[in-house]
Formats: structure tokens, sequence, C-alpha cells
């Protein structure tokens, strides 16, 4: 439940009143940026949206929600769900990811650390195993730090190197894997003229290998663990490169899905399975796409699917990727320490509170709000509820996806009037716009703005306030860009679709009948982001912030 020294009792807020029933909504993937035919908010019907920024000036503006604003290391950095709910649950800003990474490579502390000691026991007979995103997208990996990881790896005794890669396509431009893999293929010759013995292993689309997360199918993560462990694959070449375009061409696939391939010898063998005294290093930093593999590599009872060998190895993650499960129990870096979030001195102060998502998005508005915990505070106080998303089928299929399911769940928590806080997460405008279809996308972005609709007036009922905001940007923008901000076209003449997130700030507003008349955003918070969002409902809640909480986005007027 927290540590014992911390005092609990959050002050009342002296303007605001206390008890009114809160409905906090996450737009999961909504930014906000020039309106055009490639914005799909903009493009979709979104009356209820629209409603919120046409109305009170002072109830609607832009917060940040990407770079330094969330912890990442730079303003090239996109946001991401996860560090987006961190911060909008923790009220404060912690070094996240990636960042964490660049810290300890750019000190060497990696190298000194628990995690690499135990991986290191096995250089000097085993194999030392890198299975990872070849990337430099900065979402889940970046190429750069596998660079560093490779050259500190060899130059504290790794002997014989193995690279799993899994190229992207999503986060980056699709057919990027080809650049990347000649980069990694220039610095493993590096390392061969050195003496070590460093070579692509296996290979495969993230989206079709390996990279799959909350338990949706695990015959992506059996793919990867099939040609990684066990050397084998539908496809086998002499070398990585002649894979990925090989296999591009051949197969029609993109980077996201290329199949799973491993690299062989002159005699068809398998150059990199995993095996009994290997070391294994996943070296995503982004922790939901690697959980699967890593329960896959550490669970001795595991029942998935059949592994056929489970080798005895040292393994460890770049980070620990579920601080609840402890899993995996070694890493490199260690985590940020996120305590005394939103959600826990809510509870402490008699706030009763429904969180709801569907799976793809239901980790963030619990444990990723919860900074990194699994479970509730306490049992009694919450309530979170999960509702089934679609599987076995790409979002673009179903663009309404459970939106409508989450907003009924929301609507009669709100309407039972059992909680004083009912947080959803809505992913349609995220998951749908990471598909690259945009008449899908549009479909989407209306389908969330119907869910807010019927949460709203539920809220209207019960004479309570709404926050609606967003995690961070992706629906707004759905093409690549020059310089000037003009699409960029490829050698056919055809836009280049841009499934990735953006750098464009999100909309917060506030609302509702139970909103104290005089409440209004203030204007002397200019770069206010996601992490100023959990003092402001804390307010409305009618309790004062913790004192070290990135400042509140409103203010009481007297008039």
């Amino acid at each position: 439940m927290g540590s014992s020294d911390v005092s609990w009792k959050l002050a009342d807020h002296p303007k605001l009143p206390k008890d009114k029933i809160l409905a906090m909504i996450v737009l999961d993937g909504w930014g906000e940026a020039n309106p055009d035919k490639y914005n799909c908010i903009h493009v979709a019907e979104t009356p209820v949206m629209d409603s919120f920024k046409q109305g009170a000036p002072d109830r609607w503006r832009l917060i940040r929600a990407h770079g330094t604003a969330v912890g990442l290391p730079s303003e090239d950095d996109m946001g991401n769900s996860e560090v987006g709910h961190n911060a909008l649950g923790a009220g404060r800003i912690f070094a996240q990811g990636a960042k964490l990474v660049d810290l300890a490579l750019a000190s060497g502390k990696i190298f000194e650390g628990e995690g690499f000691n135990y991986i290191k026991e096995s250089f000097g007979t085993g194999t030392l195993h890198l299975i990872g995103l070849l990337s430099d997208g900065g979402v889940h990996s970046r190429l750069d730090q596998l660079q560093l990881l490779l050259k500190g790896a060899s130059d504290h005794g790794a002997k014989k190197i193995r690279v799993h890669i899994l190229t992207d396509g999503r986060d980056v431009l699709d057919g990027s894997s080809v650049g990347f893999v000649e980069t990694l293929e220039k610095d493993l010759e590096l390392l061969r003229s050195k003496g070590v013995d460093a070579q692509i292993a296996s290979g495969g689309g993230r989206m079709y290998v390996t990279m799959d997360r909350y338990e949706n199918d695990w015959e992506v993560v059996k793919r990867g663990w099939d040609a990684q462990v066990l050397g084998e694959a539908p496809y086998k070449f002499k070398s990585a490169l002649e894979a990925v375009k090989k296999l591009r061409m051949e197969t029609k696939a993109n980077d996201q899905y290329l199949p799973p391939f491993v690299i062989v010898d002159d005699n068809g063998k398998a150059v990199g399975p995993i095996v009994d005294g290997d070391a294994v290093v996943t070296f995503n930093f982004r922790a939901d796409r690697m959980v699967m593999l890593a329960k896959a590599l550490e669970y001795e009872n595991f029942d998935k699917f059949d592994r056929v060998r489970y080798p005895k190895i040292r393994y460890a993650g770049m980070l620990e990727y579920d601080g609840e499960l402890k899993l995996p129990s070694h890493y490199l870096v260690s985590p940020p320490e996120i305590d005394r979030t939103s959600g826990e001195y809510l509870v402490h102060n008699g706030v009763k509170t429904f969180a709801c998502s569907e799976t793809v998005k239901f980790g963030h508005v619990t444990f990723f709000w919860n900074g990194n915990r699994s479970g509730y505070f306490n049992s009694e106080m919450e309530e979170y509820v999960e509702i089934s998303s679609d599987s076995g089928i790409s979002f673009n299929v179903k663009p309404k996806m459970k939106a409508l399911e989450i907003a009924e769940k929301a609507r009669d928590a709100i309407l039972s009037r059992k909680f004083h806080q009912v947080r959803v997460n809505l992913p349609n405008s995220d998951m749908v716009g990471h598909t690259g279809d945009i008449e899908a996308t549009v479909v989407a972005c209306k389908a969330a703005d119907e869910a807010v609709k019927m949460i709203i007036d539920a809220i209207e009922q019960v004479g309570g306030i709404f926050v609606v905001t967003a995690d961070h940007g992706n629906a707004e923008d759905m093409v690549k860009r020059d310089k000037k901000g003009q699409p960029l076209l490829d050698k056919n003449g055809n836009i280049q679709i841009l499934t990735s997130h953006t750098l464009q700030p999100v909309p917060i507003a506030i609302g509702g009948p139970g909103l104290a008349p005089g409440v209004r955003f203030r204007k002397d918070v200019p770069d206010g982001g996601l992490a100023n969002v959990a003092a402001t409902v804390i307010n409305l809640h009618g309790l004062e912030a913790p004192a070290d909480y990135e400042p509140t986005l409103i203010e009481v007027a007297d008039d």
C-alpha cells in the first residue's frame, strides 16, 4: 500500500466541492493538428469533441504529450501510451525507458550492474543472444542503443554474439528495414574483424513475430520462439539482407508482417539457435510487447504453446517489463521509481474509483496509470473492468472496436453512483491509426466521439464533472511530411502513410454541471503537459494536490 512514512491525507480544496462524480476520459492517439484531409479527427464527424473546442475558451486547451514533458530524452521523441499514462497518473515527470537506458549506456553503468554481471557469466562458454526491434523509431527500441550494447558486450568479454532482429515499419517508414540491416551488418563485420563471432541469426516482422502484447495472440510469440530458440522457420537464407529484400518482394509482406526466417550456414544449419548455457537479452526498452516473450524465456511452468525445448539460459531484459510480476527477474537498467501516484492518493482520501478499457489499453488505464503497478491499491475502493478486444483481425476491419461497450460500462458505473471517479481509455484513434487505413481511422474517431457523448450524458444526469484528454497524437496526421509540412510522396507518386504517433499536443477539456462556477484553465502554465493533469483532477475531486506534483491547470475565479 505504498510507504508508511508518507502522509496520505490531502487537504480539502478551499474553493472546490468534494464528492462530485468525475469522468476521466482518455482518447488514445488523439492529437491536435492543422485541419486537412489527412487529419482523420478533422474529417470525422466528432460533434462532442468539436463542441468542447468551440465552447468556453477557458475550459479547453492544449497540453504537451511528447519529449521531455513525458520524461523522454528530446523534443524529437514522440509520446507513447505507456509514458503518457505514467505522466497522467503520477502527476510528475520521471525519466523514462529510452532516457534511462541512454543514461546507463552513456555512463557505462549498464555494464557494471547486477543484470549485466549476471548474463556475463555465460560469455566464457556460451553465446550472447540479443532479441529486439531493429529500428530508430524510439518507441520500443533504438538502433544506437543496440550498437552501444554490442560494443560494450564485446568489450566486456562476449566472444560469440547472435542478433535476432524484428523489423519495424510501424514507428518508422515501411521498407526502412533494409537500411537498418545494412547498418547492423557493418557493425557485426567490424566485430568479426576484432575476433568476435558476431552475426544475425533470425528475423521477422514485429506484428507477426514475437511482439504481440496483452496475450492477444500467442502464435506470434511462438513463431519467434521457433526461429530464435529452435532455429526453425519456413524461410532460410544465408544473409539477413537477402532475407528482408526477398521476403518483401516475394511474399508482398510489409516490414511489420515479414514472415519468420533463420540464417543458415553452407550446410543449411541454423547459425544461432538458443541453447543451454547461453545468455539472452531482449533489448527493447518499452515493456508491453516484450512481456510475453519474457514469460516464455523465464517461466519453467509455461503452457501457452509447446516450446519443444526450454534451454537453461541467463536471461535479462533491457528493463524490468512488469514491476508487479517482477518480470524479467534480471534486467540491465532499473526502472523509474514511480511512487505516490494520484490513484493511490485518491483511494487514501476516500475517492472510489472505477477504471475500464478493452484489452489493448486496459493496462494503460490501470497498470501504467498506477506507476507500473498491477492490481488494486484497495480492492474495496476500486473496480477495474477489462473488455476483450477483437483478436485475429487487424483493427481497421472493425474500427469501432469496443468503444460502445466501454462507454456503456462507464455510463452504468456513473449512474450507479457507487464511484467518485470513472476512468476510461478509448483506444480507437490510436489502434486504427496504426494500421494506416485513413477511411477506417475516420470511422474510429467518430466511434470514440460517440462514446464520449454517452459518458458525458451520464455525467449530466448525476450533476458530475468531466475531464477529456488524450495520451499522445496519432489520428490527427496520417501522412509523412517534408520540412514545409507538405505530404511526402513515394517514387510512384503516392502519399507516404504515417502509421506512428506524432509530436502534436493533445486537447484537454473540462465541464459538466458539477463544475463549480469560476473554474477555468490558468493562463500561467503555457507549457503544461500530461503530468499537470493529475493535480487538476485531484482539485476537481475537491482536494489539494501534493506539493511536489506538477502544478494544476485550473484556477477558481472570484468573479
